[in-house]
């Protein structure tokens, strides 16, 4: 099969690859569609050690079943694969699963090619009318679910339901739409860029701005930098809430004294539960998010060249899709 292969930092090579070798309770998915996530981002700069060359990436991935009883049928996939037998599988908390796993990261290849392997349980079935493209936005959707779930769960019952959500990429715009989803009727997004502000405002209709003010009941820092969480620190109200997706720095930024003396409560978030998948994917088909529309194609014989222009920022649109079959 044709892969886009990571081979060092900064490096893609759209070269032949092994097929896949699907184990028991697996099956093979011709991949159509696959979005690139700031985690092969990140992989791409050499800053994930979780992620070493040569390695194919890509994790947000939607297909067709290609062997079997159920080939033909239209899929998206949830590529983080758990055991299913420890307490936090067994208490549904899949995501903290010890032995987890998650495509693009060993042993476990990516979607970035025209077939991937997945166990049958990590599969929901995609209506026909929804278009492929769409269905490989579950993942990153599926994220930011999870995270305005336990955000707004924590929240004071006298809170106000308002929430700044700093980072206008993929992950801080499915936030946004989430937490509209839940009945937050006030969400702003923070966007430095100001083409990708005008892009959320005029083709998401999500208010965003460059420069934050004001107390914040909810704050979700969808980046993950010292500069980001500062912000947050500085910006969630007396006794709200801080949710932390973002992954950029690992350290710095958190005004831990004014959280302690202000009892702001601080929640790292990581994936999502299964439920949680099958929830967002059920809310997307439903048209509770909206429609979707805003990710770009691109084939992934391209894939290279999205990488260097997501790098050179020269990408208005949350998101990319690279289409293996193209």
């Amino acid at each position: 099969m044709k892969a886009l292969v990571y081979t060092g930092i900064e490096s893609l090579d759209f070269r032949e690859a092994p097929d896949p070798q699907p184990a028991a309770g697996e099956v093979l998915i011709r991949v159509e569609s696959v979005g690139i996530c700031g985690s092969d981002m990140h992989a791409y700069l050499g800053h994930d050690a979780r992620r070493p060359a040569p390695l194919i990436l890509g994790h947000e991935a939607a297909g067709v079943i290609a062997a079997g009883p159920r080939a033909g049928e239209r899929v998206t996939v949830n590529p983080l694969v758990t055991c299913g037998a420890c307490p936090a599988c067994r208490s549904g908390r899949e995501n903290l699963c010890p032995m987890r796993q998650i495509i693009s990261m060993p042993p476990r290849e990516g979607a970035f090619a025209e077939f991937v392997r997945m166990p049958e349980r990590n599969l929901v079935t995609v209506p026909d009318a929804v278009p492929l493209d769409i269905a490989a936005l579950a993942e990153p959707l599926a994220v930011s679910w999870h995270a305005a779930r336990l955000g707004l769960a924590a929240l004071h019952g006298a809170d106000a339901r308002r929430a700044l959500v700093i980072g206008g990429g993929a992950i801080g715009l499915a936030a946004a739409l989430a937490l509209r989803a839940m009945g937050c009727p006030e969400v702003v997004v923070v966007e430095p860029n100001p083409a990708r502000r005008s892009y959320l405002a005029l083709r998401c209709e999500v208010a965003a701005v460059a420069a934050p003010e004001g107390d914040w009941p909810l704050v979700v820092d969808a980046v993950g930098l010292a500069a980001t969480r500062a912000t947050a620190s500085a910006l969630t109200a007396p006794g709200g809430v801080i949710v932390h997706i973002g992954l950029g720095e690992d350290a710095g930024g958190l005004d831990i004294r004014r959280m302690t003396l202000q009892e702001i409560t601080f929640i790292g978030t990581y994936t999502y539960t299964a439920q949680d998948f099958r929830d967002t994917a059920k809310a997307m088909f439903a048209g509770r998010l909206g429609p979707l529309d805003w990710a770009e194609t691109r084939p992934l014989s391209e894939g290279a060249r999205a990488f260097g222009d997501m790098r050179a920022g020269r990408i208005a649109a949350p998101k990319i899709v690279l289409k293996p079959q193209r």
